[in-house]
């Protein structure tokens, strides 16, 4: 993850920190019993909803939509809380799709394709989905591949080229990458495994 995201991703810590702070200390004078019976305000209610999700894990926009719909959050009060919370930096969908774009790669090793289907399930819109995506180039898309395969080869030591070839292509296409990347990659790891070299 570059510095700029480290740093985007601290401040919206911070800003998550202070609003549930201020959300659950806010002048907190003790309940008057005539009160007690009134309705809770919607938005006070959809605000705690969406800062409890957020205090769990990094969530769009359209993640905290749907679990307010699901909680029976009217959906004018719901839009209300979402462009208070986006204004303040706590929702951020660009910096949302790009951590998950580096982390999803890094971590489980997914390639642009695959990648383009996690961000549309949680409701990223295409041009920032694109715009997160260009950030991973097809060097490091296929030196990723590279990774996946030498790993998983050292695991299936004495096993025939075709049934390793069999294997690392399901692997890979699992994870979202092209034939044609697929089959390179692979060709070019058996050919530099040391069971395959020449005596």
């Amino acid at each position: 993850m570059s510095n700029g995201t480290q740093d985007q991703t601290a401040h919206s810590a911070a800003a998550l920190a202070d609003a549930l702070a201020s959300s659950t200390t806010r002048g907190a004078p003790t309940p008057d019993p005539q009160l007690q019976d009134r309705e809770p305000d919607p938005h006070d209610v959809a605000r705690q909803i969406v800062l409890r999700q957020l205090a769990m894990a990094p969530r769009s926009r359209s993640q905290l939509e749907q679990k307010l719909a699901q909680r029976g959050c009217p959906a004018d009060v719901a839009a209300a809380v979402l462009d208070r919370m986006t204004e303040v930096g706590l929702i951020d969908d660009q910096a949302y799709a790009q951590m998950l774009v580096r982390s999803q790669q890094a971590g489980r090793g997914l390639a642009k394709r695959a990648l383009a289907r996690e961000l549309r399930t949680r409701g990223i819109d295409v041009d920032l989905a694109g715009e997160a995506l260009s950030s991973i180039t097809d060097a490091e898309e296929r030196d990723r591949a590279r990774e996946l395969v030498d790993k998983k080869l050292r695991a299936m030591h004495g096993l025939g080229i075709e049934v390793q070839t069999r294997r690392l292509a399901g692997m890979l296409a699992r994870k979202g990458y092209s034939p044609s990347l697929t089959y390179a990659v692979i060709r070019d790891a058996i050919a530099d495994a040391p069971e395959h070299l020449p005596d």
